[in-house]
């Protein structure tokens, strides 16, 4: 993953980052979206582990998350996802979870898992620095990094403690809220990357809000990385029962998302 990012930026642009739940609509379709994105010009993909209660998640990705949880999608599930995934793009893919299925498969167990099928690492937005030593231990041990998320509310030196325990990159929340597509990305996004970058020489990869390709561009002007989900899952609920096309849908949208990232610079415009 470090050298995904890093040729990204030797390239004067920032990465594109996909996210999609595994097991939505089904495990297999799951898979094949996966792909598609990777096809269509993500750089990173993140493969999200359905939760009955996704704090951080709006109610595009629960409807999906309830989907794939009524479908029967299980923690093998998502690891065959990663492993399937990853094997024919070559892409970085990692897990986004929330802290309780992993504590309770056994950090040590899912680490081994996750890093046996390819895995980069995981984002946990709900495990507390303070309670990660565990976790980060296990992940060191297995190649994997792990990725916190700073917040516009995040003091100077909360983002110091962050940065300093994560690894792989930091993950900027672009605004207070859940997950979900914006009219507008968020002024503090570039503040908070500033911050960010001020404490650690890891890439700074923002997310929550980004839909188009203008936004897309719009946050690759200052940061490391996109961060894309809402806008993927809701392609694929938008073709519900016509899972074929919303394959192809998401194709087109990381191919616009992509365009987006990789447009010149405005003059002036801070380096990623």
């Amino acid at each position: 993953m470090a050298a995904r990012l890093a040729a990204a930026r030797a390239a004067g642009r920032a990465a594109l980052i996909g996210y999609f739940p595994a097991g939505f609509p089904t495990l297999e379709r799951g898979i094949e979206s996966a792909r598609a994105m990777v096809e269509g010009g993500c750089d990173v993909l993140e493969i999200g582990l359905p939760h009955s209660d996704p704090v951080l998640d709006g109610p595009v990705i629960q409807t999906a998350d309830d989907i794939a949880l009524r479908g029967g999608i299980r923690i093998a599930g998502v690891l065959r996802t990663v492993r399937e995934v990853a094997a024919a793009t070559g892409a970085p893919v990692l897990v986004m979870t929330y802290w309780n299925p992993v504590d309770r498969y056994g950090a040590e167990r899912f680490a081994a898992e996750l890093a046996a099928a390819g895995g980069a690492g995981c984002i946990l937005p709900d495990l507390p620095v303070e309670e990660s030593e565990g976790w980060r231990k296990a992940a060191e041990q297995h190649g994997l990094a792990t990725v916190f998320v700073v917040a516009p509310s995040s003091r100077d030196a909360r983002i110091a403690a962050i940065t300093a325990a994560g690894s792989g990159f930091v993950y900027a929340a672009s605004l207070m809220g859940v997950t979900g597509t914006r009219e507008s990305v968020g002024r503090d996004a570039a503040d908070l990357v500033r911050r960010t970058k001020a404490t650690t020489a890891l890439p700074v990869c923002v997310g929550l809000g980004v839909s188009n390709r203008e936004q897309a561009a719009e946050v690759a002007g200052f940061a490391d990385g996109v961060i894309v989900g809402s806008a993927f899952v809701r392609r694929m609920l938008d073709h519900a029962g016509r899972e074929a096309e919303g394959v192809a849908a998401l194709r087109e949208l990381a191919g616009e998302l992509a365009a987006g990232v990789r447009q010149p610079k405005a003059p002036g415009a801070p380096a990623a």
